[in-house]
């Protein structure tokens, strides 16, 4: 055109490839076949076309288990399939009842081999696409929704940089390397420590054996440094930041504020995501837990009933400004207990 300029076309951006990943969580009969029911309907509704196949791992009964810990209810089971996910099983050699969060290590070797995975708490609810997460399975990480937890310190012990230093040397780690020089030292945010409420790797065979073997060396074998600390609950997050550190992986492997935020949320209890969670998340979980089939199945179990069913989870929610609450979870809880709304 005459006294114009020629504009060149526009490159499109290439569409990312689809990921391909298994999606794994535990259940086991009581509690987390209800919670795995909930997760199940939750990232069948909002996140249906991920691309990722769903697989609910449950412990096969052995002497590690008083009871038979697999899911019994024939019509959860049926629900679960129904919503995509396949149910396999796992043996406990290592963890079983004494310390079932050792589900989420032994649960790993039942997935295939060589597939890049992601593990979730099965107290957490898919709230949009999966798909939308740029996952890069070759560098892990984990939940930063965590408190300091861990390690507790003693009057005149170790400090944090003594404790974790040990754990990383004791693994032939670099210590320096992991550590968060925007905070002061002896702060616990300037330490690798994750909430194990999800994490991902490339194999889950290979982070399952890294897992385990740590967990193991920390539980039966500790250095003297950890002699006062406790590892119940603690063990599993105690590890994990030095699996994740081993396999390259760190702090900010993943955008803030996707999982753990927009696209998943880690309720932990019903009353605590009634009290804290956004509007989405309260949304989510009510619309997804109300059709009949799904419903007749959760009112089984008390918490779902109450909570979600006749209420109570609204004169929680009542209780709490959601843009300014306390800064501790235990808080939180202990409000929440003096009003008689408590309840896992």
């Amino acid at each position: 055109m005459a006294g114009g300029t020629t504009r060149k076309p526009t490159a499109k951006k290439p569409a990312r490839a689809p990921q391909q990943a298994n999606i794994l969580i535990v259940g086991q009969n009581g509690r987390l076949a209800y919670e795995a029911l909930t997760f199940a309907a939750s990232r069948a509704a909002m996140s249906p076309n991920d691309g990722f196949k769903l697989y609910v791992a449950e412990p096969e009964p052995n002497d590690k288990w008083p009871n038979d810990p697999t899911i019994r209810d024939g019509d959860i089971r049926a629900a679960l399939e129904g919503f995509g996910a396949e149910i396999i099983r796992f043996p406990s050699h290592h963890f079983g009842h004494a310390y079932p969060y050792g589900n989420k290590i032994e649960a790993l070797f039942a997935l295939p081999k060589g597939e890049p995975f992601i593990f979730f708490d099965t107290d957490t609810l898919v709230l949009d696409d999966l798909a939308s997460v740029p996952f890069d399975f070759d560098r892990p990480t984990a939940s930063m929704q965590r408190e300091g937890t861990w390690p507790k310190l003693e009057l005149y012990g170790p400090g944090y940089a003594e404790t974790w230093g040990a754990l990383y040397d004791k693994f032939g780690l670099d210590f320096d390397s992991s550590l968060d020089l925007s905070q002061p030292d002896e702060y616990w945010q300037r330490y690798l420590y994750f909430n194990a409420g999800f994490f991902f790797y490339k194999c889950p065979h290979a982070f399952g054996q890294r897992f385990l073997d740590y967990a193991l060396a920390i539980r039966d074998d500790a250095p003297p440094e950890l002699v006062c600390q406790s590892f119940d609950p603690w063990l599993d997050q105690v590890a994990l930041p030095l699996v994740i550190h081993s396999f390259g992986g760190g702090r900010d492997t993943l955008p803030a504020g996707l999982l753990d935020g927009s696209v998943t949320c880690h309720y932990r209890t019903l009353p605590l995501l009634y009290a804290r969670e956004s509007e989405t998340a309260v949304r989510v979980l009510e619309d997804v837990t109300a059709p009949n089939p799904i419903k007749k199945l959760l009112k089984q179990y008390e918490p779902f009933k109450r909570m979600i069913y006749q209420g109570r989870g609204h004169k929680v929610r009542a209780l709490f400004d959601q843009t300014d609450l306390p800064r501790r979870e235990q808080t939180i809880r202990n409000t929440i207990k003096r009003e008689g709304f408590w309840m896992r």
